[in-house]
């Protein structure tokens, strides 16, 4: 079992700041479990000009993440609610 570990890039940080605190928790709760428990779940991976990423679902809300294997790494690109989250790239 690998040690996983998060990180965010800016804009990803500043979205999750700016949600409400409730919204906040939900999200930072999740993304505690998907970095301990990686290894045993199966990435739901994006497709079109989001194939690469993979996405996770807090209720309404979506993280999309990139995956770095060889680091353990998982990436924190977006953070936005799912009716808007895909149309911006």
């Amino acid at each position: 079992m690998s040690a996983w570990t998060i990180e965010f890039e800016e804009s990803a940080e500043e979205e999750l700041r700016n949600l409400s605190g409730m919204i906040n928790d939900r999200i930072v709760e999740k993304l505690h479990w998907l970095e301990e428990n990686f290894d045993s779940i199966t990435p739901l991976p994006l497709h079109a000009q989001w194939s690469g990423f993979y996405k996770l679902r807090i209720g309404d809300w979506r993280v999309i993440y990139d995956i770095s294997w060889d680091d353990c790494l998982l990436t924190i690109v977006l953070i936005g609610h799912r009716t808007k989250i895909y149309k911006r790239r």
